[in-house]
């Protein structure tokens, strides 16, 4: 760690914080001169900012750890006895874990983006450290309907199909289907439009024609907005269906054109509306070399001038953030639709603190301070910008912020936006804020998180993963919890599911704000994912998460199919959900045994899932990725899915449903399949090599999977950082030996 140990640099920029050099340059060459600020004035108000707030940070944390062991002590007396649960609830009241909620409240947040605001469409979550995926991101804004349906199961592929080479029959089929989505999306006055020979527009409206001569028009003419080449012979035409546009594309000679009736070569959908650029779960940070890349990108993204080059196919490529999409529309004037995702940043939460500062008193500072301050400096050359690349239109930075544990937290969040928008100049509430859903503390308190943000809220959602995990670590206690797949089926994550949309809905976020759900995390699976999906924006979500760009076309053929605010409308009507169902903690019920098969296969499940992931992790820095479960099926996984596995197998170890001595047979065992898995990948590091048993396991991987799994109950909240974040400075530092 190369930090600044200079006394004249420190009076220099007024600093009573030691400074990570390469940190320092960055900011004070790379980025403060392009927002015009003095070097000297930043540090010396960054120092007042964190002296105020680290200790007020660590008191938050403080306050986690204290209701957690009241919990704790409290499930140990009642063990043996059947729950209470308005017994539980007015303990949890008693301790200040559940706070009284308060009057009716709508939020007032402005200045925020339609994309936000006014439209309903896919989100995609990519780790900002991996330059490549975050370009693949902003740039999905815009998807092949063609290439989605080709490239995927959503058509039965057969053995032909997977032969190689461009297989006429299934283009055939994907014409068909694509067509049958225009007649179910932009249906014709009369007739198909499979049965269209050519479209022109003439004045204001399409005209279809057929191969008899007769024509017909849209039912719905509103819907043709703009075109791109000449009306009677157009380039592509434009249409717009629940705010969301569908540009059909015409070549005569194209691949696909040559071969269609009408000479329709594509047709290309808005696809992923937002991407929340992560420095979070989906990414392996865990010092100042990988943060200063983290930020690096940031500010590629926010400055248009990002760039990555990559071989594919022998060839060079490069990949930049797309130009806006120009058409004409009716009165002959320019159309432009972004060609780019409406681009969020989440933050880490309140627990990890960085080595890129230490404070006056020699601590590191909290993660989630220096987050906000550089991720918000950055963010606000957007606002400046007159041409090129923007991002926000509203002069909003968007700032989503996970793993906050009720209204408290919220509010301090809140305090350090304030505070972070005096130190930039910025105007009040310019930062936006997203409330994830994902913690126990800020579900059964959701009206007073949101109130507490009231002017700055643009977004809630859920989470099964990270919420199940939090629901595990903090009724650890409870008793040995159920098998993952029956935890979903208890009546607590309905509720969680169902309260959070009419939470939001009551607080005033339609029209303003978000409204998601979580990631559907198959990225091979589209067939299925097509069908289950669906229920997201049936369910009231204005977004939800999807892992690729592909995969963001297709689940933005949901958004075409509801109307998510007439849903969201509807849901208002319904009766809420009550509270008793969000307290019922899903744990094995006296005289509910599990088998020996059951408990073997839930163990294997967890631990295969639990290494797949941790060697990626800690000995390639790589934080989400495709990992192959024990199944083979790829799964995407990030911090998350690693948490609820980890303290699982805590809790079961905790309560008997197994032992030490299984666990380390199973793990033993699954390494050695998780290694054959991966036994392709270059520089792979095997955690079972030939020979050795579990206990003599040297691999970085394998002992901080051990350590998740037999430190579980201990860890702050279930959450896996501290432990990951270990062992990944050590397996970093072996490699540089």
């Amino acid at each position: 760690m190369k930090q600044s140990q200079n006394k004249n640099n420190e009076m220099q920029h007024g600093l009573s914080l030691l400074v990570n050099d390469d940190f320092r340059r960055f900011l004070d060459n790379d980025v403060l001169p392009l927002r015009g600020l003095d070097a000297e004035t930043f540090w010396h108000e960054l120092t007042l900012l964190i002296d105020d707030l680290a200790p007020v940070n660590r008191q938050l944390l403080t306050t986690r750890a204290r209701l957690q062991q009241q919990i704790d002590q409290w499930h140990k007396e009642q063990q043996g006895q059947p729950m209470d649960v308005a017994e539980y609830e007015s303990f949890l009241r008693e301790i200040g874990y559940l706070v009284q909620a308060g009057d009716d409240f709508t939020v007032s947040t402005d200045n925020v983006d339609e994309e936000i605001a006014q439209l309903a469409g896919p989100q995609l979550v990519v780790p900002l450290k991996n330059a490549r995926f975050a370009l693949n991101a902003v740039n999905a804004r815009w998807g092949s309907v063609y290439d989605a349906f080709y490239g995927t199961d959503v058509i039965a592929h057969s053995e032909q199909d997977l032969a190689g080479g461009h297989n006429t029959q299934r283009g055939q089929q994907v014409i068909a289907k694509a067509k049958d989505f225009l007649d179910n999306t932009f249906p014709l006055d009369e007739g198909s439009h499979h049965d269209v020979t050519s479209y022109v527009v003439y004045y204001h409206h399409i005209l279809a024609f057929f191969a008899d001569g007769h024509q017909t028009g849209l039912k719905t003419p509103c819907q043709f907005v703009a075109l791109n080449g000449q009306k009677a012979e157009p380039e592509s035409i434009l249409l717009k269906n629940n705010g969301l546009h569908v540009e059909i594309k015409f070549d005569r000679n194209g691949k696909n054109g040559i071969h269609d009736k009408a000479n329709i070569d594509d047709i290309i959908i808005e696809s992923a509306l937002t991407t929340i650029m992560d420095c979070e779960d989906s990414v392996a940070a865990v010092d100042a070399e990988d943060k200063l890349e983290i930020y690096q990108n940031w500010l590629g993204l926010m400055q248009g001038t990002l760039e990555t080059r990559f071989e594919k196919d022998g060839e060079t490529h490069t990949r930049r953030m797309n130009p806006d999409r120009i058409f004409t529309d009716l009165e002959n004037e320019t159309y432009c639709v972004s060609a780019r995702s409406l681009m969020l940043i989440r933050n880490v939460g309140h627990l990890m603190e960085s080595d890129l500062i230490q404070d006056s008193n020699g601590d590191f500072v909290p993660e989630g301070i220096i987050d906000a301050v550089v991720t918000a400096l950055i963010g606000a050359l957007d606002l400046e910008r007159e041409k090129g690349l923007s991002n926000s239109r509203t002069g909003s930075i968007y700032i989503v912020k996970p793993k906050m544990h009720g209204p408290e937290e919220v509010a301090f969040s809140c305090e350090l936006f304030s505070r972070v928008e005096q130190l930039l100049g910025l105007a009040k509430n310019t930062l936006k804020i997203g409330i994830m859903d994902e913690e126990r503390r800020t579900t059964l308190n959701l009206k007073e998180c949101i109130r507490m943000a009231q002017e700055r809220v643009v977004f809630i959602n859920t989470g099964f993963l990270d919420r199940t995990g939090d629901e595990i670590h903090t009724s650890m206690q409870a008793g040995a919890f159920l098998p993952k797949d029956q935890i979903k089926a208890q009546a607590w994550i309905g509720a969680y599911e169902d309260r959070n949309v009419d939470m939001g809905l009551q607080c005033g976020l339609q029209g303003r704000a978000q409204i998601g759900k979580g990631m559907w995390a198959m990225p091979d699976e589209m067939s299925a994912m097509m069908k289950t999906k669906i229920a997201h924006p049936k369910a009231g979500a204005n977004t939800a998460w999807v892992p690729s760009p592909t995969a963001a076309t297709l689940h933005a053929l949901h958004y075409h199919q509801v109307d998510v605010f007439a849903e969201q409308e509807k849901i208002k009507q319904r009766a809420p959900v009550t509270f008793t169902d969000l307290l019922r903690i899903p744990v094995i019920q006296p005289g509910q045994a599990l088998s020996a098969d059951i408990i073997e296969r839930e163990i294997e499940n967890n631990v295969q899932g639990l290494l797949g992931y941790v060697v990626r992790w800690v000995e390639a820095g790589i934080g989400c990725s495709k990992v192959p479960d024990i199944n083979n099926t790829a799964l995407m996984e990030d911090r998350a899915t690693l948490r609820i596995s980890s303290q699982h197998l805590a809790n079961w170890l905790l309560h008997g449903i197994c032992n030490k001595n299984q666990l380390m047979a199973v793990m033993e065992r699954m390494a050695k399949v998780v290694d054959e898995q991966n036994k392709n990948t270059p520089d792979y590091q095997p955690m079972a090599p030939a020979g050795m048993t579990a206990n003599e396991h040297s691999s970085f991987a394998f002992n901080a999977a051990k350590d998740l799994i037999f430190k579980g109950t201990e860890q702050p909240n279930g959450y896996t950082e501290p432990l990951l974040h270990t062992y990944r400075v050590r397996a970093k530092a072996a490699a540089k030996e």
